[in-house]
Parts: structure tokens; sequence; C-alpha cells
């Protein structure tokens, strides 16, 4: 994926969400203007790529423990000069699931939330944002997550459990996303 191809995922991106909506304005216009956005060495911000990852059922979501930000996130990280933004949030989720890429299923090549969200001083690094893409991704809830070394801890938490590992706004907002997927799975499970 280049850059351009990007910018078409976000071209064709609609949300319900009007503070995603403003995000997703920025995001076209920073990458538009960046042909260097996939650098983490770009100031004052990059694009990153990160994965919801849900059970088949919808009714859990994979959380970790981030070591270095001492919080709860979805698996995600810098693109370090990948321009395939898809690319790079699968294989940050292989390598912080600890899993093979055959266990970790794209649920649809489309963008599943676009986020901007800062990220405080750290080391030689000056306070800076991610232009966060991120994609649903499905994981077998019985299969052993082992992790990596950037997490104390990846736990399976139920859907309606998640405001309380992280209650930012974007992941309220994925997790508000999830609950539409499961409702409208059931209905059309009902017939």
């Amino acid at each position: 994926m280049h850059r351009r191809e990007l910018l078409q995922l976000l071209a064709g991106y609609r949300t319900r969400f009007m503070e995603e909506g403003a995000y997703l304005r920025r995001a076209r216009a920073f990458v538009e203007e960046h042909p260097d956005c996939f650098y983490r060495e770009l100031w004052p911000a990059h694009v990153t790529g990160s994965a919801w990852v849900v059970n088949p059922d919808r009714s859990h979501v994979l959380l970790m423990h981030h070591r270095k930000h001492d919080q709860w996130f979805q698996p995600g990280g810098h693109a370090d000069g990948d321009n395939d933004i898809l690319r790079v949030a699968l294989r940050e989720t292989t390598e912080e699931t600890g899993l093979d890429p055959s266990q970790v299923r794209l649920v649809d090549g489309g963008i599943f939330d676009v986020d901007i969200h800062a990220i405080p001083p750290m080391g030689h690094d000056p306070q800076h944002e991610h232009i966060d893409i991120r994609f649903l991704v499905e994981i077998d809830d019985l299969l052993p997550v082992p992790g990596n070394d950037e997490s104390h801890e990846l736990r399976w938490v139920p859907l309606y459990q998640v405001p309380r590992y992280n209650n930012s706004p974007s992941t309220r907002r994925m997790q508000e996303k999830t609950r539409r997927l499961r409702n409208a799975h059931a209905a059309i499970a009902r017939g």
C-alpha cells in the first residue's frame, strides 16, 4: 500500500461519530501533506496502525496492558516506514499477541476506526500525535495468547467491561461499533 492507497481507504471510510469525522478529515489532510507520514521520526505526528481484536461472537475484546505506557490498549504500533498500514496493523497484532499470522483473521480490509491521540514525551521523543488507522481483526478466544515483552498481560475482556480497562472516547467508540456489529449479526441469525 502506497500513501495513495491509504488516502483511498480514508476517502471511502464513513463514520456516524462526529469526533471521529473530525479525526478522519485531519488524517486525510495530514497524509496528503506528508509523504513521510509513515516514519516515527516525523514530528509533530505520524501514522500508526492497530487492530481492534474481537472473538468470533464479538462478545469479548483482546486488550494488552502496555508495558511502556502502563495502560490497556488494543495491539498496534509504528509503521517504521512501511506504507501498507493494514500490513502494519496485522504485523503488530501477531507480534504483540505472540500468535502465528494464520491464527489472526482480518474481518475485512476496510478501516474500522480512525483516531488521533497525543503521546506524552518519552526518552528523546517529544510529545506528538499518533494518527491511528484501525482495522477489525478476529482471533479465536480459545487459543492461548502468549504475548511478548511489550506487555505485562493480554486479556480477553467482556465487551461490556471494556471501559473498566480503558475508558477513552476512542475505546468507547470501538466498543459501541462492536455492540452494533453483534446486534446486526444477531438480527440476521434470527432471520
